[in-house]
């Protein structure tokens, strides 16, 4: 197979649960889209030059002023090894009133401070205060971090395509937006996607992929990465990091959504990672609240509560199975590159996957 397809195109299907009709996080109605990706250069680094393997990746719950129609949200700190801004309003406050941002590690600042000038810009908007919310991973091993190259028309971009329609369609996966220089389980790492159908409402993830080592590599329950022949990187993967975002039309509360938002984790983990030390392992996790909570009980009654909030379990395992989809979705579309001094991480190859699942009985 030459081209790069993603995990149920090759023929492998996770968890037991529907995906949406995209099997993206924009399944979920409203939510958006969009990436903006720098590659530049090539050869020796040099710090502010080059070579630029960036970008940024924009998520948002709807296509209008976020600070003026805000949505309830949560986060859950896995692992808090990170530089992510605007965390703790958003844990405290219970709402995200900005767009989604990811990027790489040292431009997560600059970053934050392009998106006051969207506001202003676009939407002729300078309140008093203002929480922008940037998630990061590190991208150091491919690319020239220190010489911060996202710049504001970069973020600018970003937004205006996730608020577009074509940011509610399919979403691109791998060597895209904030996660082109990322490496997952000593692969090729970046974005990935994925969605569960759970009766009337939707769930869906979106991952920055940029953490776990090659041997922990587990795909749908085989060991994939203990069979890998392909080389790993001299440097990088075996820490890392990952940001996960969980959108939902469920009606939820942000202490509801909190618990949610933590069932991430354990998607991340039946792919293979235990949240090493200085692996940040963050979710943001949100709801546009379109689907109400009564006609969501109605329509699944293993979701009909006798305690209060079993009605939560089929949303967990809906967040679990996508996320866990989602990190293998970047590890599949994501391609060969080459950064810096001439570092290179190679791609899951996919010949290879085939074989080990044949060799574990598993047909494809």
């Amino acid at each position: 197979m030459g081209r790069r397809v993603r995990a149920r195109e090759f023929g492998i299907e996770i968890g037991v649960m529907k995906p949406g009709r995209l099997n993206a996080i924009t399944d979920v109605e409203g939510v958006g889209v969009g990436h903006t990706t720098i590659i530049r250069g090539e050869g020796p680094l040099r710090v502010g030059e080059g070579p630029v393997r960036a970008g940024v990746t924009a998520i948002v719950p709807h296509p209008r002023n976020p600070y003026e129609e805000r949505v309830t949200a949560a986060v859950d700190l896995f692992n808090a090894f990170g530089k992510s801004t605007g965390l703790p309003q958003v844990m405290h406050m219970g709402v995200l009133e900005t767009p989604i941002l990811l990027t790489d590690t040292l431009n997560t600042w600059l970053v934050a401070d392009a998106v006051l000038d969207y506001f202003k810009e676009r939407y002729g908007l300078t309140p008093r205060t203002l929480n922008p919310v940037v998630g990061e991973t590190n991208g150091g091993f491919l690319n020239d971090s220190y010489g911060r190259h996202v710049r504001k028309e970069h973020v600018f971009e970003a937004i205006d395509k996730a608020r577009s329609p074509e940011g509610r369609g399919s979403v691109e996966e791998g060597n895209v937006g904030g996660g082109t220089p990322m490496i997952g389980y000593g692969l090729k790492g970046g974005i990935g996607t994925s969605s569960r159908i759970c009766g009337p409402a939707t769930v869906g993830a979106l991952v920055q992929l940029n953490c776990g080592r090659r041997e922990d590599l587990t795909i749908d329950g085989v060991p994939v990465g203990r069979e890998l022949r392909v080389p790993k990187p001299r440097l990088g993967g075996d820490g890392g990091s990952i940001m996960m975002v969980i959108a939902t039309d469920l009606e939820l509360d942000s202490r509801q959504l909190w618990k949610v938002a933590k069932r991430a984790a354990l998607g991340l983990a039946r792919t293979g990672s235990f949240g090493g030390a200085t692996s940040g392992d963050f979710t943001i996790a949100f709801t546009t609240g379109k689907v109400d909570r009564e006609s969501f009980i109605e329509a699944l009654p293993e979701a009909r509560p006798s305690l209060g909030e079993e009605f939560l379990n089929p949303i967990y395992k809906a967040v679990v199975e996508a996320t866990e989809e989602a990190i293998i979705n970047a590890l599949f579309k994501a391609e060969t590159m080459v950064g810096i001094n001439g570092n290179t991480c190679y791609e899951l190859p996919l010949e290879e996957v085939e074989e080990i699942f044949k060799r574990y009985g598993r047909e494809l």
